[in-house]
């Protein structure tokens, strides 16, 4: 009878002093009512924690480097400004999936939507 030995890798550690500023700034908007915080939580539900917290932090990054370069203000656009957009988007995607295969997408509003 063999035996195997499991070998389990340390977790990667993150040597850009940047990055982890990046990341630990993400852990103060997970529960935000931000369009960051917002994106957080979709990608979290999406991919888990772990790729979230990366995913955000160079959303983050991004950010950063055009506020830094431009001299502009960041505008937080909030969390439902957000969850608008994304709806949007996933609203004109299956209306492009539709088409392509020969269908038509009708969109009926919410209760919530209307009022």
């Amino acid at each position: 009878m063999a035996v195997k030995l499991l070998v389990l890798k340390p977790a990667k550690l993150v040597v850009n002093r940047a990055a982890t500023a990046f990341r630990v700034a993400v852990l103060s908007l997970i529960r935000s009512q931000s369009a960051i915080g917002a994106f957080y939580r979709r990608k979290k539900a999406q991919l888990g924690a772990p790729k979230a917290i990366t995913a955000t932090a160079h959303k983050l990054a991004r950010i950063f480097y055009h506020l830094w370069s431009t001299g502009e203000l960041y505008q937080d656009p909030g969390a439902d400004s957000y969850e608008q957009k994304h709806k949007q988007r996933m609203i004109n995607h299956l209306k492009k999936a539709a088409q392509k295969i020969g269908c038509d997408l009708i969109v009926n509003p919410t209760a919530q939507e209307v009022s």
